[in-house]
């Protein structure tokens, strides 16, 4: 494989794709304006077929010189309900919504890897789908309804990529086969009591004792009915009741994060939980409302097609920006790609840990160094061409 197709690479215009989006994040489900805009640039590329599985997703197709295999790359687009606090000069335009996950970076990346794809289509069989993707923060995700819309066929394999600080600018970083995220899944809870008077608590049925004791007991859950080696977490992120001092609630509300990796623990955590809350409800006459969703489930890297991505990477990067990576906690709905095809899922670099840098992705703070992109790119281009030559 040659690197002569590095030249065609739009540094510029990636840049200033980024920076257009970025000021002008939409939430999930209603990233109209994103979409019209992502279709116009691929229009402006060439002979693409484009398509929207959904109505602000958007599916672009690139024909090469013969049939064989299909590769598909895919960016999230949707933003965060975040006030953005950065002071860049090209930050959003919206009120209380930001790209505050890099999700605008994706786009610019995947935009600029089509646009240099469109060039090539004469060095590579088979074909290449840049797909963008709405709603990857709002469970249970846009990829789940993007896989039952029946647009994806025939698809041989799957990549993403994720940008994160605090790593070096550019880098990238693969699990080679394995789990990449956790599952995650959340529980909403209502504990119906009995209000009354403060001062009369014997006539009365506290829910906030019986979420707290509710509380106490779930963070027993991961600490002593799950392995301690695996990747667990439940996270009490929601807690309300009461109005006044000497008013005993009527109801509270407790929501929470749960994440893990292996199925099977998945299941004991939530019927652990399940009758943590329902015994303790019983025991102090309290009745819940347990809603209980499995949301996203890991994303498992493909361990021949994670070392084909580790691999592409080197050539175009060399071997000191390129490092093996493990599994983290945090979660994507990229996992529901799984059942259409082999994964990978990789980390792209956005440098500033080494300038005292703080913020991590959903911080109204977040920022990456646009310097990065370009590698981006050159991995997912890299990767197309040794899969499909």
């Amino acid at each position: 494989m040659t690197k002569s197709w590095f030249d065609l690479i739009p540094t510029s215009a990636m840049i200033k794709w980024r920076r257009y989006l970025h000021q002008n994040p939409e939430l999930s489900f209603h990233e109209e304006k994103t979409s019209h805009y992502l279709i116009q640039q691929l229009k402006s590329f060439g002979d693409i077929k484009i398509e929207q599985p959904t109505p602000t997703s958007v599916l672009g197709t690139i024909t090469g010189k013969s049939a064989g295999k299909r590769i598909l790359l895919r960016a999230d687009i949707d933003a965060l309900p975040v006030q953005e606090e950065t002071k860049l000069e090209f930050a959003s335009q919206t009120p209380s919504v930001m790209h505050a996950c890099g999700h605008d970076t994706h786009m610019a990346i995947l935009l600029a890897t089509a646009k240099v794809l469109v060039q090539l289509r004469n060095q590579f069989s088979g074909s290449v789908q840049v797909l963008f993707q709405h709603a990857e923060e709002t469970p249970p995700g846009g990829a789940q309804e993007i896989v039952q819309s029946g647009y994806l066929k025939n698809i041989d394999a799957i990549i993403g990529l994720h940008i994160i600080p605090f790593l070096p600018t550019g880098s990238i970083n693969v699990v080679l086969g394995g789990p990449v995220s956790t599952a995650s899944d959340v529980m909403k809870l209502t504990i119906q009591g009995k209000g009354g008077h403060g001062s009369m608590p014997q006539n009365s049925i506290d829910p906030i004792i019986v979420g707290n004791e509710i509380i106490n007991q779930i963070q027993t859950v991961v600490s002593r009915l799950t392995a301690p080696d695996e990747l667990n977490v439940v996270n009490i992120g929601e807690f309300k009741a009461g109005s006044a001092p000497n008013v005993i609630a009527d109801t509270a509300y407790l929501s929470a994060s749960i994440r893990s990796v292996n199925q099977t623990t998945r299941q004991i955590i939530a019927q652990k939980i399940k009758a943590i809350v329902q015994n303790t409800c019983q025991t102090y006459g309290a009745t819940p409302e347990l809603d209980y969703q499995f949301y996203y489930d890991a994303v498992i890297n493909d361990s021949s097609l994670s070392k084909l991505v580790y691999q592409s990477a080197q050539q175009v990067l060399g071997p000191q920006l390129v490092t093996t990576a493990g599994k983290t906690s945090a979660s994507e709905d990229f996992s529901a790609y799984g059942k259409l095809a082999p994964l990978c899922y990789f980390i792209l670099g956005g440098g500033l840990a080494a300038e005292g840098y703080k913020y991590a992705n959903h911080s109204p703070q977040f920022i990456i160094d646009e310097k990065a992109l370009i590698n981006g790119v050159k991995t997912d281009i890299a990767t197309v061409l040794n899969f499909l030559q």
